[in-house]
């Protein structure tokens, strides 16, 4: 991540702080997001955008020198694992490479899994 992105207090701050080729990707996974789940609070937690749902988190991203990071938590990334297998992963995580069209089709399943995952949790 760029530094001043670190120091981000809000999404907003945060995309400003890298190139627009990297603000202009950055966003459209945050349309993407706010889109699938209009509730959702935006927030910023570990140094990166996340939204939180019912005050729990419920998906990160992260900008990299190479790619954009994408963080739908352990069972995000699992449950996805065919879809994922053209993309690096980590527990937890997928990383979209900057070069590379963004799979947004791939991004609004993910996080619908993850509202249903959040469903039925009490709110924090």
């Amino acid at each position: 991540m760029v530094t001043s992105a670190k120091k981000a207090t809000n999404i907003d701050a945060y995309i400003a702080a890298f190139p627009e080729a990297v603000q202009q990707l950055l966003q459209t996974i945050r349309t993407t997001i706010q889109a699938e789940v209009p509730d959702a609070k935006e927030a910023i937690a570990y140094d990166m955008p996340t939204f939180k749902l019912d005050g729990r988190n419920l998906v990160h991203f992260a900008a990299f020198k190479q790619h954009i990071g994408f963080y739908p938590a352990p069972t995000g990334v699992a449950s996805f694992e065919q879809a994922l297998s053209v993309y690096k992963t980590g527990r937890g995580s997928v990383q979209f490479p900057l070069d590379k069209p963004l799979p947004l089709a791939l991004i609004k399943r993910m996080v619908q899994h993850e509202v249903k995952r959040h469903a039925g949790k009490p709110a924090k």
